[in-house]
């Protein structure tokens, strides 16, 4: 078997720092000099796991040249854009530390926070999640749909978080190895931890105005963080049981055709009334139709969680290369086609 940190002869990290970059040129060298404060602050063995996302302006060959220098940095390269959650879960996948610590590459999020969020992991805690109390960005385009977002993300999984799109966090590695990330699920790491159980807190953290480069961020992924809300409030009250939910809405519509059909008949037996397109004898029919598709679809949905909890290793992004790795951990990916990893 490889060494934990893939390096003959290093010793094994304690910490792994998980970074997603995207045309992150102007800010790799100033993140990377935080970092290593931040590494110093610690006082154990830290690797430094920046993923790659796509970039085309010279962030990689940036990246590499720090990598040459520094084998604490570890380099994953992407084969593609496949967005920030796909990225910040080869970072997970790759990390070999016990603790693991994800962040913005914009230096948006302060370095410096990490020891503290270290601390409370170390205290008894599983994950601990930034709160960018003092947020340094736009109001109407930034913080009030976040604040928006956050109070209907709390409101709708009774799990209260202030600050959710926070990407600083802190948590134990076995956990985050366990998550499915997909979609914008990056940001629901706390709710899907607290699902599996983990202890967590949330904490106030340093939040800097972006210096250089430019955003990723606009109103439209707050649009795609709803429906993935929608998708959140459903894994957490019924995807290990579907026909929960999807039987309850079948009884009910069975319930409002068996009540229909019975007053139908009532009406044909007792007054006599001609049946022909009387809507009673409709909604018989389709609240029955609809009773039969609701059942239908709890069954099916009960057969793909059997599938889902048998199934293991499928991930969502392939990797054209790594710096600093011997070998790759054993990765299944979903695109065949683009599946091999160096």
């Amino acid at each position: 078997m490889a060494p934990r940190n893939g390096i003959p002869g290093m010793e094994a990290p304690y910490v792994s720092l998980v970074i997603p970059v995207m045309n992150e040129i102007e800010n790799v060298r100033p993140l990377y000099d935080a970092l290593v404060k931040a590494i110093e602050a610690i006082g154990r063995p830290t690797e430094m796991v920046l993923v790659d996302d796509g970039s085309t302006d010279g962030t990689v060959e940036s990246l590499e040249e720090i990598a040459a220098e520094d084998p604490r940095l570890k380099l994953i390269v992407l084969r593609r854009n496949y967005g920030q959650t796909a990225a910040m879960k080869a970072g997970i996948d790759f990390a070999s530390g016990e603790i693991i610590v994800t962040l913005d590459g914009d230096l948006q999020n302060d370095p410096s926070d990490i020891p503290m969020m270290i601390e409370h992991i170390e205290n008894g805690y599983d994950l601990v999640h930034g709160w960018r109390r003092n947020r340094q960005d736009t109001f109407l385009t930034r913080k009030l749909p976040s604040r928006c977002a956050n109070w209907l993300i709390s409101r709708s999984t009774g799990f209260p978080i202030h600050d959710l799109g926070c990407t600083l966090k802190a948590i134990r590695a076995d956990i985050a190895k366990e998550l499915e990330l997909y979609g914008e699920m990056h940001r629901f790491i706390p709710i899907l931890a607290h699902m599996r159980g983990a202890r967590c807190i949330e904490v106030v953290t340093k939040h800097h105005a972006r210096v250089a480069g430019q955003t990723k961020y606009g109103l439209g992924r707050t649009f795609r963080v709803v429906l993935d809300l929608m998708t959140v409030s459903y894994l957490q009250r019924y995807f290990a049981s579907p026909m929960k939910l999807f039987g309850m809405v079948g009884l009910l519509s069975a319930m409002i055709s068996v009540a229909a059909g019975l007053g139908a008949g009532a009406m044909k037996l007792f007054a006599s009334v001609d049946l022909t397109g009387n809507p009673l004898l409709w909604l018989t029919m389709l609240a029955g139709i609809a009773s039969i598709q609701f059942f239908s679809l709890g069954l099916l949905g009960e057969v793909n969680a059997r599938i889902y909890y048998a199934q293991e290793g499928r991930r969502n992004y392939t990797v054209r290369r790594t710096l600093n790795y011997g070998l790759a951990p054993r990765v299944l990916n979903t695109e065949p086609s683009r599946s091999k990893a160096a």
